[in-house]
């Protein structure tokens, strides 16, 4: 049967999936394959089918926080997805790393609410080593320089305490934030689902956050070259998956 949000089935869905939260990005995504080709659209979910090196990928956009990102998670699954990469963009948490510059996500800070409905903020939010590595590869052969570690997953835009939380996740030695990678790492790993991720620094580290999200929206260039680099890593690292 068709899932209730993103309106596909078994036939619909493949094992390997990017997911990314803007359903702008997902045909961008899916053109970087071959025969790009439109499966369905509902909410905040737009789904699209994608080719790489002879390979059906999926692609699918799971909408703004976590909350929203794990109802995806879940139809997914049962529609057969095995491993899946997310294609977000991330506040800085650090000076050193600037807007276009990609974060390899190897763990999260679990301030996300979504997770927490499912296990105690005690499990860990960590990404598929495997995952984690081909994308390496993918990006050092590249030639392109990126950041990895950790970073902080939040359910709160526009708190008023949003710098000091910030400052204080930065003192930390966290990388950036976003608002889904701890949901979907979490929920992959306790589901068996292979999950790793990769942001685009869209806002620079205590920076106005509307004006990094304005120029992503509004197509900057440079952004969206730092958009296609991540998305090819990330067909280049499910293609490699024996699944």
């Amino acid at each position: 049967m068709k899932q209730p949000h993103i309106n596909c089935d078994e036939n619909d869905i493949h094992p390997r999936v990017i997911v990314c939260g803007d359903p702008a990005r997902v045909e961008r995504i899916a053109k970087l394959g071959q025969n790009p080709k439109f499966i369905s659209s509902n909410r905040e979910f737009t789904v699209y089918e994608s080719f790489w090196e002879g390979l059906p990928f999926t692609i699918c956009s799971t909408g703004i926080g976590g909350t929203s990102a794990l109802i995806a998670m879940e139809e997914l699954i049962k529609c057969g997805m095995k491993a899946v990469i997310r294609i977000g963009s991330a506040g800085s948490l650090q000076k050193n790393i600037h807007n276009g510059e990609l974060i390899i996500v190897e763990g999260a800070v679990r301030c996300d609410g979504a997770s927490r409905m499912y296990v105690g903020p005690e499990y860990p939010a960590v990404s598929d080593m495997d995952l984690v590595q081909l994308i390496k590869e993918n990006l050092s052969d590249s030639g392109i320089t990126f950041s990895k570690g950790v970073v902080y997953s939040h359910d709160s835009f526009y708190t008023d305490r949003e710098n000091d939380i910030c400052r204080y996740w930065s003192s930390f030695g966290v990388l950036g934030a976003d608002m889904e990678t701890a949901s979907i790492i979490t929920h992959a790993r306790f589901k068996n689902i292979k999950a790793a991720s990769i942001l685009n620094v869209v806002v620079e580290f205590t920076a106005c956050p509307g004006e990094g999200i304005g120029d992503y929206k509004d197509s900057n260039t440079d952004l969206l070259k730092s958009e296609a680099i991540a998305s090819t890593a990330a067909f280049y690292a499910l293609s490699k998956l024996n699944i």
